[in-house]
């Protein structure tokens, strides 16, 4: 297993352009980096999804990902490459389990072909494993929390040669954890519209957009990223519907991915930064560029997604996607006198609370389900919509194109 790793052959000029403009910058972020955290949880608060009966059940898995990417040179033209790879990996279960797991996954080393080179350490070319068992681990005993006295936990870091993630962000997915289970919303009773038109009495408008609008980009939702790290199973895989948490600890599928196919595993987990280099910004999002030029918008434009999409189409993103604030600021315009929220569910809501709470008229945009493969819809609510916003079950691309014809309609009439 060698670093770099390759993500795309021999950019074009377009394509390092692309890089040099939107991708290789810190802007309102790193945007070479690519970083995602999940805490799954046995309690009673998560009962549906974990199977928590009692309090003997505390299962708990925590994996996080900090990925650096980056140009390499080749012979012809610069390639595209996952420079750096870390990935984290912390279980914990019962004893019983864990002493099976261990052996599970010191098998599994072996027979991927990894080399013993010192305690817990393992190597495999360019990538290094380094896998510890403890009984009490450190971080609970920082924050004070109490696993049943059966339990232990094993700690599997996956880094490439040469990383060394800073100490906060190897922290990170603890101080998420400690934010304790997120708690739902209890929604209102928004208005039901057809289309955008009430927006055209409160304008201009501001924009918060979530994957909705990537989606339409062609960029895979947020749960290509769960099976690539085997977050959830679904119970109905034909439907999509309904979904357990991946807990037991032995023979982990992530680990056992990494472990003995790490070469086409690692491959595997560069795919979504591709899909969003690769892809193009789509004409929702050019529609709401126009209405920006003509003043019927207001920046910035506040996005929960990292495609940099927004930025491609000339807006100044505001990146609300973070993990170590649970509710980041916000800058709502002086003019603004609405938000429109394209395509987002509950776990970004605040920034339409505070919205309101400034005395903006809230717009949510969402089709509020999706089509199963057999063509049937499924029905997938918003969770927190109040009473007094204004909710169209319309895709980003129909509710924005209705929304500039309007706009040009009353522009004509005025």
């Amino acid at each position: 297993m060698h670093f770099p790793v390759t993500v795309i052959d021999q950019l074009d000029d377009a394509q390092l352009r692309r890089w040099h403009d939107f991708y290789g910058v810190s802007a309102d972020r790193p945007r070479f980096e690519e970083e995602g955290i999940w805490r799954r949880t046995q309690q009673e608060e998560t009962a549906s999804n974990s199977g928590w009966k009692g309090q003997e059940d505390a299962r708990r898995r925590i994996v996080h990902y900090w990925h650096q990417y980056g140009l390499v040179d080749t012979t012809a033209a610069p390639s595209l490459a996952m420079q750096q790879l870390y990935l984290y990996h912390s279980v914990a279960a019962p004893q019983v389990e864990i002493n099976e797991t261990w052996e599970q996954n010191h098998a599994m080393l072996t027979e991927g072909g990894w080399k013993h080179v010192g305690p817990g350490r393992f190597m495999q070319g360019d990538l290094r494993v380094h896998m510890i068992r403890i009984e009490e681990h450190p971080e609970d005993l920082r924050a004070g929390r109490r696993l049943p006295p059966d339990y232990e936990a094993i700690d599997t870091t996956f880094t490439s040669v040469n990383t060394f993630p800073p100490r906060a962000i190897r922290r990170r997915p603890w101080e998420v954890l400690a934010h304790g289970v997120r708690i739902k919303d209890t929604p209102g009773r928004p208005i039901y519209a057809d289309n955008l038109a009430q927006l055209t009495d409160f304008l201009p408008f501001q924009v918060e957009v979530g994957c909705g609008v990537s989606y339409e980009a062609g960029i895979p939702p947020l749960h290509r990223l769960h099976e690539m790290y085997h977050v959830n199973e679904i119970e109905d895989e034909q439907l999509r519907k309904g979904f357990t948490f991946v807990l037991a600890p032995g023979r982990d599928p992530l680990l056992a991915e990494m472990f003995l196919y790490t070469e086409d595993k690692i491959c595997e987990l560069s795919d979504m930064y591709r899909a969003c280099f690769n892809a193009e910004v789509t004409p929702a999002l050019h529609a709401l560029k126009r209405m920006e030029t003509a003043g019927h918008m207001v920046g910035p434009f506040i996005t929960n997604n990292f495609d940099a999409l927004g930025a491609r189409a000339g807006f100044e993103e505001q990146f609300m996607r973070r993990y170590d604030q649970r509710i980041p600021p916000v800058s709502f315009h002086p003019d603004a006198k609405a938000l429109v929220v394209i395509g987002l569910h509950a776990d970004r809501r605040h920034v339409a609370k505070r919205a309101r709470e400034a005395g903006l008229k809230v717009f949510i945009v969402d089709p509020e389900g999706f089509p199963r493969p057999d063509g049937s819809w499924f029905e997938y609510p918003l969770e927190g919509p109040q009473t007094g916003d204004v909710v169209v079950r319309q895709t980003a691309a129909s509710a924005i194109s209705d929304l500039e014809r309007l706009l040009d309609l009353s522009m004509d009439n005025a």
